[in-house]
């Protein structure tokens, strides 16, 4: 669809399988995802991103919005040991968000400036920074408060053995680390929220595609694994009928143009520009990993047993102004949604 009409976005529900249970994250939340085509380099995609935002959050300002938050902070109380983000704080964002450029640094950079500070102890970290592992939320919040100084900061090319098969190599070599090699990505990391976006270039050649997918342990089906071997019988013979994913090749099959996307995550940005440290408390109806929320907020949790699938049994109640929202999952996998 964005080869044919250049620019293209949704906003929609998006689930996580991951067992993730902290302020920062829900299994299910609102996902603005962005594909635009005729674009050559990272630049390009993330100077779409940061005019964007900037542009949000000076409408806000000029509709008064931002001044409405910011007087409501300053009377909110401090509800129990939950973090308290000040007024000035949140001022300072909704100022910091708006100006630019924001700083951009290689991932390589990052590591490197997070060891330093390690080293002459500026600060401690509980995961020590190291290219392989990857940056961890305490790592992406001393980069947003002391490279941003308070504003939105791009980290690019990440290593290529952390990111999805689909994203395309980095243009630029000096832009790895020690020869290991880097993609053409981002991650746009915001004081205290951490990561609000990721986006990347797409592998657009189908060839190319086809190798880093197998490099990803990706099976691919006989007609794609024919095409990357026409001479290996053996790979072609043991090789299923079709891929998992040979719809997505399919997706380059007959040509494609270069192309990039993103995706933001709404709740967190809501949390960010709101001055809410908990993800939580901006889904009305929230569902989290091995719980179940209702209207009435209503904690109930998931049952072990096997035969149940991971849901605890529910009975009938006859006050239907309780909206129930179920989350079914079996257990370790994604979730599926179902409303009763």
């Amino acid at each position: 669809m964005a080869q044919a009409v250049g620019k293209v976005w949704t906003l929609s529900p998006t689930f996580r399988a991951e067992k993730s249970d902290t302020t920062r994250h829900l299994s299910e939340f609102y996902m603005l995802e962005a594909e635009i085509a005729f674009i050559d380099n990272l630049e390009q995609l993330m100077d779409t991103v940061e005019t964007m935002l900037r542009t949000v959050v000076q409408g806000l300002q000029q509709k008064g919005l931002a001044r409405e938050i910011l007087l409501a902070r300053s009377s909110a109380p401090v509800e129990g040991d939950e973090p308290f983000i000040s007024t000035e704080t949140l001022e300072q964002r909704w100022v910091k968000s708006a100006e630019g450029p924001w700083p951009r640094l290689t991932y390589s950079d990052a590591v490197q400036y997070l060891q330093t500070a390690a080293t002459k102890a500026k600060i401690q970290f509980k995961f020590p920074p190291t290219f392989e592992a990857g940056l961890q939320a305490e790592h992406e919040r001393y980069l947003a408060r002391e490279i941003g100084a308070g504003s939105p900061v791009f980290i690019t090319d990440y290593p290529t053995a952390q990111k999805p098969f689909y994203m395309a190599p980095s243009l630029d070599p000096s832009r790895s680390y020690d020869s290991s090699p880097t993609v053409s990505c981002f991650d746009l990391l915001v004081p205290d929220v951490c990561e609000v976006i990721g986006g990347s270039m797409r592998e657009y050649r189908l060839e190319n595609l086809l190798l880093s997918m197998r490099r990803q342990g990706i099976k691919l089906g006989k007609e794609y694994q024919r095409l990357l071997e026409p001479d290996n019988q053996d790979a072609y013979d043991s090789a299923p009928d079709s891929g998992n994913l040979d719809w997505y090749a399919d997706l380059r099959r007959f040509g494609s143009v270069p192309h990039g996307g993103f995706g933001l995550g709404f709740d967190r940005l809501l949390c960010y520009l709101a001055g809410v440290p908990n993800i939580k408390d901006i889904a009305e109806l929230r569902n989290e990993f091995n719980a179940l929320f209702y209207a009435d907020k209503r904690r109930i949790k998931y049952s072990s047993e096997p035969e149940l699938r991971g849901v605890q049994q529910l009975s009938a109640t006859s006050d239907l102004s309780l909206q129930w929202r179920l989350v079914l999952r079996p257990v370790g996998y994604g979730s599926s949604k179902m409303r009763l």
